[in-house]
């Protein structure tokens, strides 16, 4: 059996749907049909991955990611009925690390999931750990410190950083940044990449309206300051 993923959707019909084809993609499939029983169900089955459903009675998909952001990294696919970009960005922001628009493709999903698995089990690296300036990653384990300590980041935010650490001071545009962390062609990212970028600051800059490690190239991308050295 392949990995365990929790489906939180207050449709039983969505979550049929879902559990059938995933099932039959190997996937073990636990349901809840709100944030309140998702949250209890995720603290008791520990899933390796959550579909999230975003509008729910008792608690929304939005609570249950600021909730559940407080004890687990455990990846979340948020999936939005609305058409509305920042509907989709307040989940990134939240800390969900993907969404997906209803109606959607099962193979699109599909690609999803196994894309953040991917990413949240860690690729082979021919190095075990970086270092640069305050900054120490351990690619093998995916534990970070920023000045001795330790900081949680999303398997999103991990690669993000991962990959600017690896060269500093090596501009990376937008289209290279999606290329890496998003082999699926996620429709949107580059309009949300931004977003990853803020969270990740938040969490490792001294003065994140002021970055000292991840600087803006304007009208290009972004690059790991060479200078943190």
């Amino acid at each position: 059996m392949g990995a365990t993923i929790l489906v939180v959707d207050d449709k039983s019909s969505v979550r049929q749907l879902l559990r059938e084809y995933l099932v039959e993609q190997g996937y073990r499939i636990l349901e809840a049909d709100n944030g309140e029983n998702a949250l209890y169900t995720a603290r008791h089955a520990k899933p390796d991955l959550v579909l999230l459903d975003i509008m729910m009675p008792k608690m929304d998909g939005y609570e249950f990611i600021r909730q559940f952001r407080k004890e687990s990294r455990t990846p979340i696919i948020v999936i939005t009925a609305r058409q509305e970009e920042t509907d989709a960005v307040l989940g990134l922001e939240l800390g969900a690390d993907d969404y997906v628009v209803k109606p959607f493709r099962m193979r699109e999903l599909l690609a999803r999931i196994r894309s953040v698995c991917r990413r949240a089990e860690g690729e082979p690296q021919s190095e075990d750990s970086l270092e640069r300036g305050e900054i120490w990653m351990n690619l093998t384990t995916h534990e970070i410190t920023v000045s001795g300590e330790p900081v949680a980041l999303t398997p999103i935010e991990f690669d993000l950083l991962a990959v600017m650490l690896k060269s500093p001071g090596r501009v990376f545009n937008r289209t290279q940044l999606v290329d890496h962390l998003f082999e699926s062609g996620f429709s949107g990212l580059e309009r949300t990449l931004n977003v990853h970028i803020r969270n990740l600051r938040k969490k490792i800059e001294p003065d994140p309206s002021n970055p000292r490690y991840i600087e803006s190239v304007f009208g290009v991308g972004y690059r790991f300051c060479k200078e943190s050295d």
